[in-house]
């Protein structure tokens, strides 16, 4: 079994994080880092803080050197966190002591990690949202094309009144369209705050200096040091929860849909059964749900983590690195295989008119307001009980035993297209929604 399903060759298709995966590798971390050190060294520069000319050779070094993660795994294991580690390899690298020196100037281990992790942080989140924004395309379209076709709709597992697959489709999609504006309303800030948050060794100014960060890393200025702030962080899960939540329900009614006995959608891409010929697995909705079932929790785990105490809190810190990744790369994998079913996923007509045929009672809330204007509201309530239980005990269709009593009852009553409601109406404006943004 493995220990992250994202990065395992085998499990690599069915929970497919895309570039996301990549982000969250040792490589790009290190990666990371040496651009922050470089930026940092080149703003220092500028302001006289470190010569210009060191601040120059740390930059273009930074930009150059490779350094090898798993040299630094001793070190890190005993500091903590891999930056002195880093640090002294890249001052080794550089073979230019004279320069090398002014590495890191005034700046500690959590101002490299978190601004590193804000720059993997936006290029995971643009990504993401660009799967959103494609499958809310496929979901448009589907629920445009299909506004007015009947199903049944379900509370509680039971059927209730009619509603329309258009419709269906929109309410998976809406939460979708809230998790794009929660992308988009993200800041991914930069930080610089020294070793207890106060930036004593960063110069005489180190607000100015912070800002200087930022603008050269295209990441926003906070105003103030976050060591202990982890708001910054929670935004951003809460935006994949959003998403990872939206995709987590798709799925269930997904599940529930193109089970055998329902059969009302079937699934673009089944999967198959190493056994059972007939098998049409919905792999992909399951897979939904597992990662909306795991990044629940993690997020509740992430939450707590954001408890530090003092200037800075080692156990929460290392709490968040590893729940903060499997919620990121839960939300890729998770709209990844949105979209996919988003376009393969076809209604089938022909079953959702069965299920609306049987025995009528879901048309009963419809009935019981229409003999309302026969009798009071709770005499026709419990009058359509009564019928509700004829209909359990003889097998005859509610339509029948009512027209049966009350002949005077419009025929459209029982027609399931003429129960909908505003469920066309929902579908279609979700589409233009869309197509709107």
């Amino acid at each position: 079994m493995a220990a992250s399903v994202h990065d395992q060759a085998h499990l690599a298709g069915l929970f497919d994080a895309g570039d996301v995966t990549r982000l969250f590798t040792a490589t790009a971390e290190i990666r990371a880092m040496l651009v922050i050190e470089g930026a940092l060294a080149k703003v220092q520069g500028k302001r006289g803080i470190i010569p210009e000319l060191s601040a120059q050779a740390i930059h273009r070094a930074s930009l150059e050197l490779q350094i090898d993660p798993g040299g630094l795994a001793a070190a890190t294991a005993q500091n903590g966190v891999c930056v002195p580690a880093l640090v002294a390899a890249f001052r080794e690298a550089m073979q230019a002591p004279e320069h090398a020196q002014y590495m890191h100037w005034g700046a500690t281990s959590q101002d490299i990690i978190d601004t590193g992790l804000m720059l993997r942080l936006r290029q995971a989140s643009g990504l993401i949202d660009a799967s959103l924004e494609q499958t809310l395309t496929a979901l448009a379209a589907l629920a445009g094309a299909h506004a007015d076709t009947p199903m049944a709709g379900r509370t509680y597992g039971q059927q209730a009144a009619p509603t329309s697959f258009g419709a269906v489709v929109a309410s998976w999609g809406w939460p979708l369209l809230e998790a794009r504006r929660a992308f988009a309303a993200l800041e991914f800030p930069v930080s610089l705050s020294g070793a207890a948050g106060t930036g004593s060794a960063l110069g005489p100014d180190p607000a100015v200096l912070r800002g200087d960060l930022a603008e050269a890393l295209k990441l926003s200025d906070p105003g103030h040091s976050w060591h202990t702030d982890r708001s910054p962080v929670l935004r951003i899960a809460e935006a994949a929860m959003q998403a990872i939540t939206a995709f987590g329900t798709m799925g269930e009614d997904l599940i529930a849909l193109a089970q055998t006995e329902v059969g009302e959608v079937t699934l673009g891409g089944a999967g198959a059964s190493s056994t059972m010929p007939q098998k049409q697995n919905p792999v992909a909705p399951s897979a939904l749900v597992a990662i909306a079932r795991l990044c629940q929790g993690l997020h509740g785990v992430l939450h707590g983590a954001a408890m530090h105490r003092f200037q800075r809190d080692g156990a929460a810190w290392f709490t968040e690195w590893m729940a903060l990744p499997q919620i990121v790369m839960g939300a890729a994998a998770a709209a990844q295989h949105g979209h996919k079913l988003a376009e393969g996923m076809q209604p089938n007509p022909a079953r959702m008119a069965a299920h609306l045929q049987g025995d009528g009672l879901l048309h009963a809330e419809a009935l019981s307001f229409a003999l309302a204007a026969q009798m009071p509201r709770p005499e026709a309530q419990l009058e359509t009980k009564r019928l509700a239980a004829e209909v359990r005990e003889t097998g005859q269709s509610l339509g029948a035993l009512a027209m049966a009593r009350y002949p005077d009852l419009p025929a459209s009553l029982f027609m399931p297209a003429a129960q909908l409601g505003s469920a066309p109406q929902e579908a279609r404006a979700f589409a233009a929604q869309v197509r709107g943004a």
